[in-house]
């Protein structure tokens, strides 16, 4: 996918912006994991100038450390494709959750079921608030070490370890299987006993509760911040973003986004590597002035 020009392809917006949403790996986030000098201090300006940040992506909790020294003054964050919000004022491994909305363990089993017979070889992870539990089969896909390694029904049962967690999110892989198609298959396998989505770029499915996503779980915060989605810019890359795009009153995808990122979107903006997100937010305060 090719970058988008360096300026915002959108016209400016009649209301003025409120709060900003934006995901992190693919769109804050440069390839490298880090966020830029110029990113930082857009992201400082917009607060000072009484705009609401939030981080808003599909990572856990506890990988929330890469952003962690520029939370500013807003510390909240949506994690886990709207699965749950997490206060991070308190610094790297300190994190608390404000907001759980989790994945019913029985959901979960029926994804799990259907899924294995609509697409044979899936693997599957669990992510619970604090814990992440895989097959032994799954890939090493994450920087993480696995608690607990075995056939996904187990995970899930009733009296398995770490039952009194949450489960917030499965994790579904196929070594085979196209993205894209995978995406579709298991939505019309699973239907309506959970949401799916996906932000890799290999066949890699996250699976929450029905009806949660990062745009439902903005919404919520929204709400109870007083803040309308005409008063929301936000900012994505990948299938995970599509409704958070569509929902928000002035949304961006990013140079190197999925196509249907952009198709969802209202504007677009230069690549994560090129400081996308920041273009957008100086030309938002400089309309203001």
């Amino acid at each position: 996918m090719t970058s988008a020009t360096r300026q915002p392809e959108t016209l400016p917006s009649s209301v003025p912006p409120r709060l900003i949403a934006t995901d992190l790996d693919g769109t804050l986030l440069r390839d490298d994991q880090s966020v830029s000098e110029r990113t930082v201090a857009a992201l400082a300006a917009a607060e000072e100038a009484g705009i609401e940040v939030f981080f808003v992506t599909g990572r856990p909790a506890r990988l929330m450390d890469v952003v962690s020294y520029h939370v500013h003054s807003h510390g909240l964050a949506i994690c886990g494709n709207g699965a749950a919000v997490v206060d991070l004022h308190g610094g790297p491994g300190t994190h608390r959750f404000v907001k759980v909305r989790e994945l019913a363990r029985e959901n979960a089993v029926d994804a799990v079921r259907l899924l294995r017979d609509a697409a044979p070889g899936t693997l599957y992870a669990v992510e619970q608030t604090y814990g992440f539990r895989q097959e032994p089969a799954y890939p090493k896909l994450h920087i993480e070490i696995p608690d607990i390694l075995a056939p996904a029904e187990e995970l899930l049962a009733a009296d398995a370890p770490g039952a009194h967690e949450p489960v917030l999110k499965i994790l579904a892989y196929h070594p085979e299987m196209d993205p894209d198609a995978f995406l579709t298959l298991a939505r019309l396998a699973i239907g309506d006993r959970a949401s799916i989505t996906r932000s890799s770029p290999s066949a890699l499915l996250e699976i929450s509760g029905p009806g949660i996503s990062k745009a439902s779980t903005l919404a919520l915060c929204c709400a109870e911040l007083g803040i309308s989605n005409e008063e929301v810019v936000a900012f994505g890359d990948m299938p995970n973003d599509v409704e958070m795009l569509t929902w928000a009153g002035r949304s961006y995808a990013m140079g190197n986004a999925h196509p249907d990122a952009i198709a969802a979107a209202s504007g677009r903006t230069a690549a994560n590597n090129e400081d996308g997100v920041a273009v957008v937010i100086e030309r938002i305060l400089a309309e203001q002035l």
